[in-house]
This record gives structure tokens, sequence and C-alpha cells, in this order.
């Protein structure tokens, strides 16, 4: 057992994370395979047939009935279905999406939009599932048409409630305005990106297996072909998320766009061994240094986010892209001889942000983003034959509509301040130690320069403590000290005895709860709450393929019997969770042993602890 999770977290906590999520996505399941092809489906299968004929639709549906050639009639039927809360049915599900894909196919990797005849162009930021917001930038701005031509910059779905209902509404709009609707790739179209933040969750509550696991994959066809870029007028670059230094438009012109599935997954193969032949080794080398930088200019598009100073590096924030300052923007917009680059990607209180001396603009369409009145949501409408932006302000929820500057800061930080606690409380075992050897008095106090160094050098988190220490931790009335112990505001953490030698138990299980609640998530393919017997055994499977070890179905079923505590022949949450937090007590317990006992120094994955395996096999 504690093998087993240690596998799992190792590689969900590592470079190979999006490896074993993209190995345990629908996609990638053969349970969600109907046609016994060993999980390869044939495109004509996918996109000619996409399973329609072998669905009813029931007499009681009482929702939109779709059928090739879609209409300016279908998509106010969508919209007027979905404002009445009514789901579209799965047959026509599968019929908008394999003629969005017939259209996205034949689309280059960057755009072109001009605006020689509509004397415009609108573009939105991300929406993330937020239909109310999309429908009100509709009736503000109107439908597409001939004058008036929209950009869709990405981030479509994941966190909102409505993902689901916003991504179908977009793509009825390409397929019924396929020269008036430009549809970019976001970070978040993507399904490993899917099934940690909500979306892939939202599918399969929806529409039940097998009709989710396949909506899955043919949505995954959507997002390999959705174009990279478009520039207006050769004018206007809107991309997702940024550019660095290595950017080049022509470059990325001719890319297959289509091969990156997962955009998080770095291409395949490795360098060569040191014994391999000298011409071989340089041609292995020269392809994998090709692939890389190719994966890297895709990677950059979709990832970067712009940065006050000047230079360019590594976006360590976010894990993938760039960080580009004001003269790498410079650069390639004097380069491609444009004038303005317009990105999303980042949450913006007022909805849209000018930087780098107004040549890159920040759009984000989604209002009240992190909670209600925390943001506002905007589009930018390009006009005339200069592309002057003009900003459309808007708050989707009307309860929030009439806060104050300040009243919507304060959300906002709020929010943010969650976050941050739950950062710190992440490190509470690190930064402890930290404070006390700053404490040399144990008077629980020590001078705020010491604390804002603390912080800087053991939360791995580059932020302005000095300016965000008011917020974070109390100060001595007469010294003005910090009280260190304040930095873990939560009572439930405060309770927890550090455990010598590294992370509490409530540390580990909390450091590591988004990736077990992604990892069950995954497992739980009919999104029932429960893992049966052959989920847990398909996922045992993948999983020993994955890192290459053998499990053996005597052991996979032993596994999933321990696991499985309540004895009812299925796996919820809280027993997965359960028995992480036994596995990680255990295995601390055992580590204390070795180290004040003197005893054997192997460890529990060994099998070779004795008095930890039956402290484990006691307290399962």
């Amino acid at each position: 057992l504690y093998g087993f999770f240690n596998a799992l977290i190792t590689h969900m906590g590592s470079g190979n994370k999006t490896e074993i999520m993209e190995a345990l996505s629908p996609r990638a399941s053969p349970s969600s395979d109907e046609d016994g092809e060993g999980g390869e489906m044939s495109i004509k299968r996918l996109l000619e047939e996409a399973w329609t004929e072998e669905i009813t639709v029931e007499g009681s549906y009482k929702g939109v009935h779709l059928t090739p050639p879609l209409t300016s009639d279908s998509i106010h039927q969508l919209v007027d279905s979905f404002k009445k809360k009514k789901a579209l049915h799965a047959r026509y599900v599968y019929v908008l999406l394999r003629e969005a894909v017939r259209v996205l196919r034949q689309r280059p990797t960057v755009m072109h939009a001009s605006t020689a005849i509509s004397g415009q162009m609108t573009v939105v930021g991300d929406i993330h599932g937020k239909l109310n917001d999309l429908l009100t930038i509709l009736y503000k701005n109107g439908l597409p048409s001939t004058d008036n031509p929209y950009v869709f910059n990405g981030d479509f779905v994941d966190r909102g409630r409505k993902s689901m209902e916003v991504i179908l509404l977009l793509l009825a709009l390409v397929v019924v305005f396929p020269a008036e609707v430009f549809l970019n790739r976001g970070n978040h179209e993507d399904l490993v990106m899917n099934a940690r933040y909500g979306f892939c969750k939202e599918v399969n509550r929806k529409y039940k297996a097998p009709h989710g696991p396949r909506i899955l994959r043919l949505l995954e066809e959507v997002y390999r072909w959705l174009p990279l870029v478009t520039v207006i007028d050769n004018k206007v670059m809107v991309v997702h998320g940024g550019i660095s230094s290595d950017t080049d438009l022509s470059y990325i012109t001719n890319i297959d766009r289509s091969k990156y599935v997962s955009v998080l997954r770095s291409p395949a193969g490795t360098l060569p061994d040191e014994d391999s032949p000298t011409h071989a080794c340089s041609t292995t080398n020269a392809r994998h240094v090709a692939a890389t930088f190719e994966w890297k200019q895709v990677l950059d598009l979709l990832w970067s986010d712009p940065q006050i100073l000047p230079g360019c590096q590594p976006n360590t924030f976010r894990g993938g892209g760039s960080y580009f300052g004001p003269d790498t923007t410079k650069v390639f917009l004097a380069r491609h001889r444009l004038t303005l680059l317009i990105r999303s990607h980042e949450c913006k209180l007022e909805g849209y942000e000018f930087t780098h001396g107004n040549t890159c603009l920040t759009i984000f369409s989604a209002s009240n983003y992190y909670e209600a009145g925390s943001n506002r949501g905007a589009y930018v409408k390009l006009q005339g034959p200069r592309l002057e932006p003009h900003f459309v302000q808007y708050t989707a929820d009307i309860k929030t509509r009439k806060l104050t500057i300040r009243e919507r800061v304060g959300r906002l930080e709020t929010s943010a301040f969650r976050e941050l606690q739950e950062q710190i409380l992440a490190s509470k075992t690190r930064l402890q130690e930290a404070f006390l050897k700053r404490d040399k008095k144990k008077t629980g106090y020590i001078s705020v320069g010491d604390w804002v160094e603390v912080m800087e050098n053991e939360s791995n988190l580059n932020l302005p403590w000095r300016v965000l220490k008011d917020k974070l931790v109390s100060l001595h009335p007469s010294s003005g000290h910090v009280n260190y112990d304040s930095t873990f505001i939560d009572d439930t953490f405060k309770k927890d005895i550090a455990v010598k030698g590294g992370p509490t138990v409530l540390e580990a299980l909390y450091r590591h709860k988004s990736s077990l609640e992604t990892i069950f998530t995954l497992i739980d393919k009919d999104n029932s709450g429960y893992i049966s017997m052959e989920e847990f055994r398909e996922t045992c499977e993948l999983l020993s393929r994955h890192i290459d070890v053998p499990i053996s179905n005597q052991e996979i079923t032993d596994l999933a019997r321990s696991i499985d505590i309540n004895k009812d022949g299925y796996i919820d949450f809280n027993e997965f969770l359960e028995c992480f937090r036994i596995v990680e007590s255990s295995t601390r317990g055992a580590e204390d042993e070795d180290e004040y006992e003197d005893e054997d120094d192997q460890d529990l994955e060994d099998g070779s602890d004795q008095n930890g395996e039956a402290k484990l096999n006691q307290q399962l």
C-alpha cells in the first residue's frame, strides 16, 4: 500500500505528473473504447460517425434538436435552451463536436483576420465556464456577423460550472459563422488541465457513461485542432499566454499543432547513449533539440506572462512558459511589424490592463472569477484603420454590480490570501525550524527583518513579505516584533505536533490533497463518487505500465481491500485519503523507531520493517 501511494505521489509531484494524469485520463482508458481496438479509435469512426447512430433521443427530451447544416436559428435555440438550464442531448453534442472538428481542421496554426469589411474586431478573453458572462457579451455586442467578427482567446472551460454550455455555444458559433469567429487555444484547452480543474468531472456528471468519456475524446480532437494565434490586419497579434525571446511567427506558422494533444507533455524521445556512434548520436541530438524548441514555442504561446522588468526568463510560478519584459515585447513587435500584442491568461481587477508602454494588453472576460464581486469582466473592440482599442466592462452577477472598487479589491484580496495561507501551511515545519533558529531567547518573537528573510528563503514564494506582514501576522504592541506563531493562523494546524525529520502527517496530507483528489477523480471514471474494483484494477495496470513495475492481480486485489476500510466493495474519497494518512503515519513512526532505537534502517517500502508493517496492518 505504501509503494502504491508512493508511486502515485512521486510521479504526480515530479515532472512526470502530466504523463500520469494523461495515462489516467478517460481518453487513454481502455474501458472508454467500445470498439475493442485497444484504445485506438480510427479518425473515421471518431469524426464521421461519432456514435450518433447508437443514440435514441427520448420522447421526454425538451431541449434543442440539431441537424446539420447549423444556422443562426440553431444559435438562438441553444442560447434559449441554456438560459432555461436544459442540457443538450448527447446525440446533438456528438453532432456539434464533429462539425466543429471539421471546420477547425481546415484552419492554419496562425490565423489571419481582416477588418476591411467590418471596420472592427471584438476580442474576448478567458471565460472559464461562466455562461452568464458569454451571454452578456453576446447580448451587449451582438451575434457574430460580417460586420461584427470576434476572436475568443482561449480558456473557455474549467473552474466555472457551465463549461460544457460555454464551449458548445462557442463551437456552434464557429460552425455557423466560420469567417467571422476565430477561436484560439488556451492552456486550459487540455484534458490534463481539465482533469485537475473540474471540466472532466462536469462532463461525466452531465453525461453518464458511455457518453461522458466519448465526449471527452471528441473534445480532445477539438483542442488539438484549435489555432494558436490570430493576427488582425497584420497589426495586432492575439495569443492566449504571450511570447518569449524565442517566439517566431514564421516558425509557428509551420508547426503541426494537432500533435500537441496535451501541451503540457514534452516531446517524446531521449538523448542518445554515450556508447552510440557519433553520427547517430548527433542526428538524434539534433532531432531532440528541434522537437524541444518547437514544443517550447507552443508552451510559451499558451503559458507566458508579461513582467515589468526587462528580460525573458522561465515562468517558475506557473511551471511553464516564460516571463517576458517590455524589451522582449518591443523587439518581437518590431521584428514582425506589429503594433500591439493582446493576450489573456491573467485575471485583472477591471477586466483589462495595459503594460509595456501600452504595447501589451491583457483582456480577461470572466467576471467574479475568484468569488462574487472580485473583478469585472471586459472585452475590447478594435476599431478603425488603426485598430484603436475601446473597452466594455461588465459584471454578470446583478448582486455584485454595485460594489465599490474597495469592496471588489477586498474580495479579490480575501481569495488571494486564502490561497497564500494554504501555501504557507504546506511549509509549516520548515518555517517553524527557521523561526526558532532566529529566536535565540525563545521569546516567541523575532524582528520584522528576520521574519521577512525566513519567508523569502523558506517559502519558495517570491512575494513582498514586508508589505504583506500586516495581513499575515500579529506584532508586539511595544517592540513591533513579529509573533511568528501567528504566521500559521489555522487552528487545525496548530493542534498538530511536528514530527522530527520532516513534515507532519497532516502537512503531508495537505500538501498532496489536490493531487490525491485529482487521482481519485480520474480513477472514478463514471463520476459515481466511488472507485469500483474494476476501476481500481485498470488504474493499477496503467500505473504499472507507466512506471515499468509489475503488479500482480493478487497484489492489486490486496491493495484494493486494504483501502476499502468499510469492506463494502467500493472505495470512497475519505477511505482513499485516510489510507494515505495511515501510511504516512506508519512510515514516520517506523522512521522514528529506526532513528531512536537504532533498529534496521530499511524502510517500509522494502517490506523489511516488521514493526512498521505490523502497525500498518493493525491500523488497516
